[in-house]
């Protein structure tokens, strides 16, 4: 079943910041799908068996700091 995580980061606010942000989170297992909302500052992750300190690590590593 799929899963929905949705993390707010108050930093993003380029379409450099969502890519970086959706290549790292892309890549933690079990995700499908990254949308960033550049306006709402909310990243959503979709997939499968979620790990949530696995997707906040992933935005970390993509030098932002989720609430």
């Amino acid at each position: 079943m799929t899963e929905t995580a949705t993390y707010t980061v108050p930093a993003i606010h380029c379409a450099h910041c969502a890519m970086s942000i959706r290549e790292e989170v892309s890549e933690v297992e079990g995700v499908e799908n990254v949308d960033v909302d550049l306006d709402a500052k909310v990243v959503t992750v979709k997939g499968l068996e979620l790990d949530d300190a696995a997707l906040r690590a992933a935005i970390v590593e993509a030098g932002y700091e989720p609430a």
